[in-house]
């Protein structure tokens, strides 16, 4: 099918947002413009635009993926977001994601696993499903994560988080515990948990 370009509009620095009249569009580099003899009116052929879709911008979508995740680990969902920020076409996201994941540089399971065996020492296990969950790994993944890893002992945490916010059970201060008390709710941790420990000086001893 032959598109014809309806427009073509400086997209950021460099950068072009190529319009065609069936609605689409592609961001290229201004020397990708150039190089293509792009200009509006233009009638781009079936071939033209398969090779502008997947070697050009195809390419370039799976590059930008393996550069993200060189600098951070992401959940599938973290990475769509990413790359969707920057107007790739949502069949090259998809591609791309399926491109890593195939290589293992993106497993939600191995990303929900550090987090929260590097978080628990601080949050709580509900919290910890809910930023899991907030970052687009499925309810299943983190349930079975939080429970190959996540060391249920709440009072022993709170008590842990006291005594390194110096807290003194022997002399409380009812702004204090205030203080404290909604420290560690938005934590995630509960109100049962938190009274009992700050109330109990064996807890902190």
């Amino acid at each position: 099918m032959d598109r014809i370009v309806s427009g073509i509009t400086e997209y950021k620095k460099n950068k072009y947002k190529v319009c065609m009249d069936d609605g689409t569009h592609l961001v290229l580099y201004k020397g990708e413009v150039r190089r293509y003899r792009l200009q509006e009116g233009q009638t781009v052929d079936e071939a033209l635009y398969q090779e502008l879709f997947y070697e050009v911008v195809g390419k370039r979508v799976k590059k930008r993926a393996l550069a993200l995740l060189e600098k951070m680990d992401r959940t599938e969902q973290g990475l769509y977001r990413k790359l969707a920020e920057s107007e790739y076409p949502e069949e090259l996201i998809l591609d791309a994601i399926e491109y890593v994941k195939k290589y293992h540089y993106i497993d939600d399971m191995r990303y929900a696993r550090n987090y929260i065996s590097y978080r628990q020492g601080s949050k709580s296990r509900r919290r910890l499903q809910q930023e899991l969950m907030q970052k687009g790994v499925t309810k299943e993944i983190t349930e079975q994560a939080l429970e190959e890893i996540y060391e249920n002992n709440d009072t022993e945490k709170i008590a842990e988080i006291l005594k390194k916010r110096h807290y003194n059970p022997e002399q409380p201060d009812a702004k204090e515990m205030q203080k404290q008390y909604g420290y560690l709710m938005r934590r995630g941790y509960k109100s049962e948990d938190i009274l009992r420990v700050m109330k109990c000086p064996d807890y902190l001893t």
